[in-house]
C-alpha cells in the first residue's frame, strides 16, 4: 500500500471526524471507528488523565480508521513526526501487524511506545472433561504427538491467538511449529464451540472471551498468559508457574511521535504511569474485564521490541510473510 494511499485515506478521515479544536489541548487517535478497544482506551485514559489532574484540559478523541491501524500510523510518521500534544492507542493487535509488515513497510521504532496499563489475559483452555489437566499435560502430548492437538482461536492463522500456543511450545523446545494444527473461526466463542464439541483438543484466546463458558462449567483455563496470576480467577495457574516463561496479552497502551523530546516522552509516561496509579483506572478495568500490566516507558519498549522480533520470526516460519 503506497504513501499516496495512506495520504488519500487521512484526508477523508479528517473530514468525517474533524480535528483537534485547540492546538494546546492533548488529542488521542483511535486508529478505529467508536466503540472498539482503540476507542476505549483513547476515551477512558484521556478521561481519567483530566480527572486526575494529568492534563489541565480535556483530551480530545479523533478517530481515524483504516488498515487496521496502518492509516493512523502513517499519518504520525509521515505528518505529525514532532507533535508532543499528540498520544495515540495501541494494542497486540498494533505489534503483530507491524512484525508482519501489515503496515506497509513501517516498522516499530517509527514512533516511541510509552507504556501499557492493562490487558486482557491471553489463555489456553480445555473443554471441562479433557484428559489434560495441566499446560505440561498439554504440551508434553504435542511434544510426543504434533498431530494429536489441534486448537481453535478467533483469529486467523498468524493472527495473535495462533501464535500464543506456538509461543508456549518454543518455550518447551518444539522447533516445527508449522506442525502445529491451528483452525481459525468467527471469535472466542466459536473456538470454544469447536473444542468443546470435539473437534479440536484446545483453544487459544482471551480471558474475557471465555468468563460465561468458564462459569457455566463448559471448559477449563489450563493456562493463564501473565506475568501475575489474574485477580479474580486466582485458581488459574500462570504459564510461567507452569515452567514456560511466556506473557501473551491483549495489553492496552499509547505510543507518541518518535520526534518529540525525551522530556516529552517521559512527561506522558508520568500521565500514564499516574492513570495506572489511580482508583479510577482500577475500577475501568474492573469493568472491562482488564487485568494489570503495567509497563511503562524504556521498560514497555524493550517489550514491545521483543515482541516484534518474536512475531516477526514465527510468522516467516508459518509463511504467513516471507
Amino acid at each position: 500500500m503506497t504513501n499516496r494511499f495512506f495520504k488519500a485515506l487521512a484526508t477523508s478521515a479528517a473530514i468525517t471526524v474533524g480535528v483537534a479544536s485547540a492546538a494546546s489541548a492533548a488529542e488521542c487517535i483511535a486508529p478505529a471507528n467508536p466503540g472498539g478497544g482503540w476507542d476505549f482506551t483513547c476515551r477512558q485514559i484521556g478521561k481519567i488523565m483530566y480527572d486526575i489532574g494529568a492534563v489541565d484540559k480535556p483530551v480530545q478523541v479523533t478517530n481515524m480508521p483504516g488498515a487496521g491501524g496502518g492509516l493512523a500510523f502513517n499519518t504520525v510518521v509521515n505528518e505529525r513526526n514532532d507533535d508532543a500534544d499528540l498520544i495515540i492507542a495501541a494494542s497486540s493487535a498494533t505489534t503483530t501487524r507491524l512484525a508482519q509488515n501489515a503496515y506497509a513497510g513501517r516498522t516499530a521504532d517509527e514512533v516511541r511506545f510509552v507504556g501499557a496499563i492493562g490487558a486482557d489475559p491471553g489463555i489456553i483452555a480445555v473443554a471441562a472433561d479433557s484428559p489434560y489437566n495441566s499446560l505440561k499435560d498439554l504440551v508434553d502430548a504435542i511434544l510426543a504427538d504434533p498431530g494429536s492437538v489441534a486448537f481453535a482461536g478467533g483469529s486467523a492463522v498468524g493472527g495473535f491467538d495462533h501464535l500464543k500456543p506456538l509461543m508456549v511450545l518454543k518455550e518447551a523446545g518444539f522447533t516445527d511449529i508449522t506442525k502445529i494444527k491451528y483452525i481459525g473461526v468467527d471469535g472466542g466463542a466459536d473456538a470454544i464451540t469447536q473444542t468443546v464439541g470435539g473437534f479440536t483438543q484446545a483453544m487459544t484466546g482471551d480471558m474475557s472471551e471465555v468468563v460465561s463458558f468458564l462459569a457455566n462449567g463448559d471448559i477449563r483455563v489450563i493456562a493463564v498468559l501473565t506475568d501475575e496470576r489474574v485477580p479474580g480467577f486466582e485458581d488459574i495457574p500462570t504459564a510461567t508457574e507452569q515452567g514456560y516463561s511466556v506473557v501473551a496479552v491483549n495489553w492496552r497502551g499509547l505510543y507518541v511521535p518518535k520526534g518529540v523530546s525525551d522530556d516529552t516522552f517521559n512527561s506522558w509516561a508520568d500521565k500514564l504511569q499516574m492513570v495506572a496509579d489511580s482508583a479510577e483506572w482500577k475500577e475501568a478495568m474492573a469493568a472491562n474485564g482488564l487485568a494489570p500490566f503495567t509497563k511503562v516507558g524504556g521498560n514497555f519498549q524493550g517489550y514491545v521490541d521483543g515482541l516484534v522480533a518474536d512475531i516477526n520470526a514465527m510468522s516467516k516460519e508459518l509463511g504467513v510473510i516471507q
